[in-house]
């Protein structure tokens, strides 16, 4: 379906200048995007010239549009951010679970700021650190933070009386003061001067830097036990040893005090994982793992942009770099966005070696694993499973949803070694061992892949005595198009199956054909049904390559042996039951090959002179 003829005479007004454009049905914003030329990036989407999976999806609701034109592409991509956290569009990258995460806060326009533990929106007033991803972890720091500097909490009853009074004191000391957690403000135990300055040091710690938190407690300790005040140099001493507890638990990547975040990203079909690595002193200090509602239906390069939108636009700290599978759409922009966030330059990388190459495979490792852990909680593949069949039940009016799907596929080449696989898939899952292949028995220069595949049909359903075959398909799956789909269907025909449901899958425009319409039936782009159609597809192309290539490997070996002295029929069966391709023949010693019962080490040898003169390019024997 192509956008209405209204969009496509609105775009003439559009400026050829930068800006964000918003994508509409009615008042609600599907997707908003930036551009460097607004009228070329938006003709586009209404030509259909764009290759990600959604876009026709999207154009086909789009039925009008908004449009603000910025100064420079950094304005856009401020903008874009801002819209996208505002609105949150079906269509942009997102997180897929709908909630907001934890952050600790600093209350740092109070007389006396607070620490609490809050997934409340961005308040003025209040300094948040994270997002964190794990609100056990986001408490238990808030407790470290409190054991090394005790602070103030935010729902402490006493502190709100303080609070109200401007900073004065309640006269009431609070439970936490009288446990060594509370500094006393409650109580004038501490000047707003001294605890302001104990807030900085709460800020530091929490942003990560552990190795100077220590560093400055432990020469305030030295100093307290000069001065021979040894009782504040004993809590010092106390603070110091958990600070210590947690740099312990930190694994240390780097003797340089690198500061930067690790993106790592495990993207499947509509869905991905993200795990960030925060490194900071040369220290792993944290780490967050998300879910994106995109993943493969997207390109990387946006998928990569609107995570970092997303993720900056709320975390507490911009590091100085940034570690990426790859760059973003618009890196400069997106460089120089993080650069105001973070007041000093950032920089996008993409590491090739080294240590930060590693730390980059480390949190994509992550990301699968919070991907697999994901999708295991929220049961999301079967959900999609089950979909995707009733999707291909009604798109091909089938009786029930097709359970058992088979497919096949022709691999061949000049006629030579032409093989057919059966790939089988149970309640939308690869069932391999049901898979089956078959040797084509059609002399090859009367061979084609259409007679072929015809030859394979019959022969599958030939044997429907044997127990292996004995099952029949919901749904026969073809690789092909119509002429491939004629020739099946009349071997069903044949043979009296022309009952089971068939349909073939053309690889060019991913169109599915059934005998029964002269169209082809169009799954919806990106739909769970189109996905496992086209796996079951590429699974039939895979197996029957894999076949393919073996027994080419082994008409090779065998034609490596034909004329060799000393090897007979008997021989050359035990030395291709042994090695099975040419590639581990001819990494075989004498040795080796004299192993073999009944071949001994003259036969051996001459079987390496073989080998080895057609590996040198000279006529090898048999070649």
């Amino acid at each position: 379906m192509t956008p209405a003829p209204d969009i496509s005479e609105q775009m003439r007004h559009v400026p050829d200048s930068p800006g964000v454009y918003l994508w509409k049905q009615g008042d609600e914003v599907l997707y908003v995007g930036k551009a460097k030329c607004l009228r070329k990036r938006m003709r586009q989407y209404v030509g259909l010239h764009d290759d990600r999976a959604m876009v026709p999806r999207l154009m086909e609701r789009v039925d009008s549009f908004d449009y603000v034109v910025t100064g420079t592409e950094m304005e856009s991509l401020i903008l874009e951010a801002n819209l996208i956290k505002e609105i949150r569009p079906p269509y942009n990258v997102d997180f897929k679970d709908d909630k907001t995460f934890p952050f600790i806060g600093l209350t740092v326009d109070d007389p006396f700021p607070a620490i609490k533990y809050t997934r409340e929106r961005h308040r003025s007033g209040t300094r948040y650190f994270g997002p964190y991803t794990d609100a056990r972890a986001a408490r238990e720091t808030i407790e470290v933070v409190r054991r090394v500097y005790p602070i103030c909490r935010a729902t402490c009853a006493e502190w709100k009386r303080v609070t109200a009074r401007g900073g004065q004191p309640a006269g009431k000391p609070c439970f936490d003061y009288h446990v060594g957690k509370g500094p006393g403000p409650c109580v004038g135990a501490i000047t707003p001067e001294a605890y302001r300055e104990r807030v900085e040091q709460v800020a530091t710690f929490l942003e990560g830097r552990q190795g100077a938190v220590a560093g400055e407690l432990e020469r305030r300790m030295r100093e307290a036990a000069a001065d021979l005040d040894y009782e504040r140099a004993a809590r010092l001493r106390n603070s110091l040893a958990a600070v210590r507890a947690v740099l312990e638990r930190q694994r240390v990547v780097s003797d340089r005090p690198l500061d930067l975040d690790v993106i790592g990203i495990e993207r499947e079909e509509t869905i991905a994982g993200v795990h960030v690595l925060q490194v900071r002193e040369g220290r792993i200090v944290g780490s967050n793992e998300f879910t994106l509602d995109k993943g493969l239906d997207v390109g990387e390069a946006e998928l990569i942009e609107g995570f970092l939108l997303r993720y900056y636009g709320t975390a507490s700290h911009v590091p100085r770099e940034v570690v990426l599978p790859g760059l973003p759409e618009s890196a400069e922009a997106v460089e120089a966005w993080l650069a105001s966030l973070r007041g000093a330059l950032v920089h996008l990388v993409v590491p090739q070696r080294g240590d930060k190459r590693g730390l980059a495979e480390l949190a994509t490792t992550n990301a699968r694993h919070s991907l697999a852990r994901y999708k295991n909680r929220t049961r999301y593949d079967e959900e999609r499973l089950n979909r995707a069949l009733l999707e291909l039940e009604s798109a091909l009016s089938l009786p029930a949803p097709p359970l058992r799907i088979e497919c096949y596929d022709i691999s061949t080449l000049h006629g030579r070694s032409s093989v057919g696989s059966m790939v089988v898939f149970t309640g939308g899952r690869a069932d391999k061992a049901a898979y089956r292949r078959f040797k084509v028995r059609m002399p090859a220069e009367e061979s084609n892949d259409v007679a072929m595949l015809a030859e394979v049909l019959r022969r599958r359903f030939a044997r429907e005595a044997d127990t292996r075959f004995a099952k029949r398909p919901d749904l026969l799956l073809i690789d092909g198009g119509k002429p491939q789909l004629n020739a099946v269907r009349a071997v069903l025909e044949e043979l009296g199956l022309d009952h089971i449901p068939l349909a073939s899958l053309a690889k060019r425009e991913e169109e599915l054909w059934t005998p029964a319409l002269d169209e082809p039936v169009l799954l919806p782009s990106g739909s769970p049904s189109l996905y496992l159609v086209k796996r079951v597809r590429d699974e039939a192309h895979r197996f029957a390559i894999e076949y393919h290539r073996e027994l080419r490997g082994r008409a090779m070996s065998a034609s490596v042996l034909d004329d060799v002295p000393g090897i007979g029929p008997k021989r050359k069966k035990a030395i291709l039951a042994r090695f099975g391709s040419l590639k581990r023949l001819r990494a075989a010693s004498v040795e080796e090959i004299a192993s073999v019962p009944g071949v001994g080490r003259v036969a051996a040898e001459a079987v390496v002179e073989a080998v080895k003169a057609g590996r040198d390019g000279s006529p090898g024997v048999g070649e």
